[in-house]
Formats: structure tokens, C-alpha cells, sequence
């Protein structure tokens, strides 16, 4: 039975999606949080439609299992490449791509818009194809940016690193030529590297955080439903991982306030 109490599951392929669980413990604090992280077959944005395909529903087949109230998978890859699977599971379901399409539409005021994400996503052009539905005025330009997701995951975050400064200037280089005032963090990872982009893009450029506008949209499906918890509550959080849980608790503190030690168990997902 999905009651109030149940919590909201969150899968991604490995650390990016934790920037989702920021978001909603810091405007649903109240909120029980199981996230599962695919860590052992990480990044999902190189691989095949059917691969991501099988690993999406094995991913939250897997939090369904747990008795979730609703799954948010925050994985851009995950979103733009696998299919809607809120029928198939019985459960509210969500990925990224349209809560962030909906802030960056509103956010621009030249119409320009870039969307950074893995090759999977970019190739989908989910981003663009939304924005363009609502907009066919806008101008929208992609780049997949699929270093991103190894450095992050390897904790290469530091603006001031020489490494990441090059990196993404390189990526970056055709926006600042096209003139775009918002770009879309179309991958739950690249908040880490928000404040380098920024320093490259320079203040005339939004960044829309994709785990941020996900968290808002989140607690929206779930008022709708009914399922928001009400009751004075502080909420806690359990992680999962395909690979090892040492390797998830030494970066899971970039993404988070709080290390998740002793909450991190290894699951076998191919059960799934």
C-alpha cells in the first residue's frame, strides 16, 4: 500500500543523482530517502538505448521492491533515452528533463538556450525536442560533455584545478561563441562542476541545476497525490550501490551535507 510514510526512492547510475537527494532533503527534510546508485556498471551515458533501457527497470523494480511511494530517477541519460514508467510500475514516476526544460524556458530572455549532458542524452535531443515543442523560436544548442562524468565521479571538481579549467573551456567554447544566457546541467553530476562553468560562462549566464528543479517537481507529484508526509518527522536516508560501498562513501560527500557511512549496503541488481 503507498501511504504518506512510505519513502521517495532515487536511482541513478552511480553519484550524480545524489545532488537530487540534496535538493529534496533540504525542501522535504521530513522524508524518508532510499537511493540506489549503479555504481558497478557506471556511466549509463556510453552505453546502448537497450542497456539503458534494461537498466532502468531493473533500477527501479529494485525500489519498488523496497516500497517506495514514487521514483524519481535522476539520471538525465536515464530520462531522455528510457520510456515513461510510471504504468508499468504502478507508481508516480519522474525523470529530469521536463521539470528543468520548464524553469530554463522560463529563466532565458534571449531565447538561446545550451544543453550540456552525456552522449547518450545529447543524441536523444530530449531537451531540445521539449523546449522546441513549447518554443520553436528558441534557439537551442547541445554539447555532450561526457569527461564531466569521469571527473566528477573521481572527485575532479576544483574550479581552480588547471585540469578542470581546460576541460571546460573546451566544452564550453561553442556557447560562448553562440551567445546562450541559460545552459541546462542536463546530467545530475555537472552541478559539482556548476562553479567552474560559471566562471567560464561569466555572470550574464544562468546555470539550471536538473537535481534542483527535479527535487521541486518532486514534492509537487507528491502534494497532487497526497503522499506528502505531514507528521513532524526527520528524515533519514539508505543508499545502495552495484559496486563496492567503500568507493560510493569516499565521493558521496561532495554531493551531500552528510556522509552517508554505515548507511551504504551492496545489492546484486541483475536480481532485478
Amino acid at each position: 500500500m503507498n501511504t504518506k510514510q512510505n519513502a521517495i526512492g532515487i536511482f541513478d547510475s552511480g553519484l550524480g543523482g545524489l545532488t537530487a537527494v540534496r535538493e529534496i532533503q533540504k525542501i522535504m527534510p521530513n522524508e524518508d530517502i532510499i537511493y540506489f546508485g549503479d555504481t558497478g556498471r557506471v556511466p549509463y551515458g556510453s552505453k546502448s538505448r537497450d542497456a539503458i533501457n534494461k537498466y532502468a527497470r531493473q533500477d527501479a523494480r529494485f525500489l519498488k521492491k523496497m516500497g517506495v511511494k514514487i521514483i524519481v530517477a535522476a539520471c538525465g541519460t536515464v530520462s531522455s533515452v528510457a520510456p515513461d514508467l510510471s504504468e508499468e510500475l504502478g507508481l508516480p514516476y519522474t525523470g529530469v528533463v521536463n521539470p528543468t526544460c520548464y524553469t530554463a524556458m522560463q529563466m532565458t530572455k534571449n531565447g538561446r538556450i545550451g544543453v550540456i549532458g552525456t552522449a547518450a542524452t545529447i543524441n536523444s535531443h530530449s531537451y531540445k525536442r521539449r523546449i522546441r515543442e513549447k518554443h520553436p523560436e528558441f534557439e537551442v544548442l547541445e554539447q555532450h560533455c561526457q569527461l564531466f562524468v569521469s571527473f566528477v565521479e573521481n572527485g575532479l571538481v576544483d574550479p581552480d584545478d588547471e585540469l578542470v579549467q581546460l576541460m571546460v573551456r573546451r566544452y564550453m567554447a561553442p556557447f560562448k561563441e553562440s551567445g546562450v544566457d541559460v545552459i541546462i546541467l542536463g546530467c545530475t553530476h555537472f552541478p559539482l562542476l556548476a562553479e567552474a562553468i560559471r566562471r567560464e560562462m561569466g555572470s550574464g549566464v544562468t546555470l539550471i541545476d536538473s537535481g534542483k528543479e527535479t527535487a521541486i517537481y518532486t514534492k509537487k507529484l507528491l502534494s497532487e497525490a497526497g503522499l506528502l508526509r505531514e507528521e513532524a518527522h526527520q528524515g533519514d536516508a539508505h543508499y545502495y550501490v552495484s559496486d563496492t560501498p567503500a568507493d560510493f562513501e569516499k565521493f558521496a560527500g561532495l554531493f551531500l551535507s552528510n556522509s552517508p557511512q554505515n548507511h551504504v549496503e551492496h545489492i546484486n541488481i541483475e536480481e532485478y
